[in-house]
């Protein structure tokens, strides 16, 4: 049995850290408000551009654009949304986990076949450690970030597709469902045929009656890029939301665990006490019988 000394110094040091995390959790949980505000403006702002390319682009006299057409795949690009800091479970895990077993599936992990867009210090340092070909990443990001901060990679990530260096894009990340489930998702942005550009194509759109100037084609050259980049900074905002439920849903599961051991160690403690106090009476008896 552990000493008195001991037990007490874990009793310490658990209680320390059970403050460690509930604090944690508070700070993710303040965080995690923000993020699903940030997430649920976005969506907004998407669905009406989302109307706009769809307007352009579809209908009887719709147009033409490289990023709407497929073409044979030779190089596949991801952009992959991980964490800068651990202690969320497995959010980083899952993500990276779905990647590495896409470019297994697809490329039979050769670096010819594939670039990766990294974002996130987390999937960074296990991809390059372990050989995977990644192309360029962003690290530092803010809580709360804004699109100026992922700007360069997202816009490298659609000039890589229309430039030909790639002929796909998808993006991996953790999708926003609920405080208590994050849903990990490969979502193919390029080319856009069959992707969100078409869903509600059914429904009535107030831009379907409207003459667009100059021409269709020059307004989904400038307004198509747009829309891809603004996919992936949709997509970082979900996944930072995640990233918070997650960090939030561990840390409270790591402040009732450390609450039990508390609970479990303290009972020791005091079942050593009571041990060590039997132990000093029947010695003093002893000694006390001893000299009568």
């Amino acid at each position: 049995m552990a000493s008195l000394r001991e037990i007490k110094g874990r009793i310490g040091s658990t209680k320390k850290m059970s403050q460690i995390t509930s604090a944690m959790h508070m700070v993710s949980n303040s965080k995690l408000r923000r993020a699903e505000e940030n997430a649920s403006r976005f969506h907004a702002y998407r669905d009406k551009l989302q109307e706009a390319v769809r307007a352009i682009a579809t209908g009887d006299s719709g147009a033409d654009h490289p990023m709407l057409e497929e073409r044979p795949v030779k190089r596949t690009g991801y952009v992959v949304i991980t964490a800068d800091s651990g202690l969320a479970g497995p959010y980083n895990a899952n993500v990276l986990k779905k990647l590495t077993g896409e470019i297994k599936e697809r490329h039979n992990d050769d670096p010819e076949f594939y670039d990766i867009l990294v974002i996130g210090k987390m999937g960074y340092e296990f991809l390059t450690s372990r050989g995977y070909n990644v192309a360029n990443y962003r690290t530092g990001l803010a809580d709360q970030p804004d699109f100026s901060s992922v700007k360069e990679i997202t816009h490298e990530a659609v000039s890589s597709f229309i430039e030909e260096d790639i002929d796909e894009l998808f993006i991996i990340y953790n999708e926003f469902i609920n405080v208590l489930e994050q849903k990990v998702k490969a979502d193919k942005l390029l080319p856009l045929t069959g992707s969100e550009i078409e869903e509600g194509q059914a429904k009535d759109s107030t831009l379907t009656n409207y003459e667009f100037e100059p021409d269709k084609e020059s307004l989904l050259s400038v307004i198509l890029p747009q829309y891809a980049e603004s996919l992936i900074y949709g997509s970082l905002l979900e996944a930072k939301a995640s990233e918070h439920a997650a960090r939030m849903t561990a840390m409270k599961a790591a402040t009732d665990n450390a609450k039990e051991l508390i609970d479990d160690l303290s009972l020791e403690y005091n079942r050593a006490r009571q041990a060590a106090i039997t132990q000093e009476i029947t010695e003093i008896v002893g000694g006390a019988a001893a000299l009568e």
